[in-house]
């Protein structure tokens, strides 16, 4: 019954249902599928915001935020939940008032991100908490600074 239960949740999170009886509701076909044991995975699905970013670009913000002292774990081109607690941490020590340091993009992030760049001389389109274009090209235009960071 937990392999049951774990394979159920598995495939509601595919937008399947695993009825009791083990047929799958909402499939496209109308016949039973018979009971199968469906082995189990713990699998970690990460929130990536680039905010426009290419993965060259991202690495390049990620080492940036690296050198100056704040771990935003792997270098590898996927602003992720470690990347934003960094830059986080970043613009709350710099600060630029990221608010909460909790990995996710919102508002107070995007607002910190905005001061920042505005401070570096960056056009962000204002202080307003919305990643626009004039944000995300901003973002960008920073990313190529020096010619990168890595």
């Amino acid at each position: 019954m937990l392999m049951r239960a774990k394979a159920a949740v598995g495939l509601a999170a595919a937008g399947l249902v695993l009825g009791l009886t083990g047929t799958l509701a909402g499939a496209a076909t109308a016949t039973a599928a018979p009971a199968q044991q469906v082995p189990t995975q713990i699998v970690t699905i990460q929130a990536v915001n680039n905010l426009g970013l290419s993965t060259s670009e991202a690495k390049s913000v990620q080492c940036y935020v690296r050198d100056a002292g704040f771990n935003p774990g792997a270098i590898d081109g996927q602003l992720g939940s470690n990347s934003w607690k960094a830059w986080q941490r970043f613009l709350n020590d710099g600060g630029y008032n990221a608010g909460t340091v909790d990995g996710e993009v919102g508002p107070n992030t995007i607002r910190g991100l905005q001061r920042f760049l505005t401070a570096l001389g960056y056009d962000t389109g204002g202080i307003d908490g919305s990643a626009g274009p004039k944000t995300r090209a901003a973002w960008k235009a920073f990313s190529h600074l020096g010619g990168g960071w890595c």
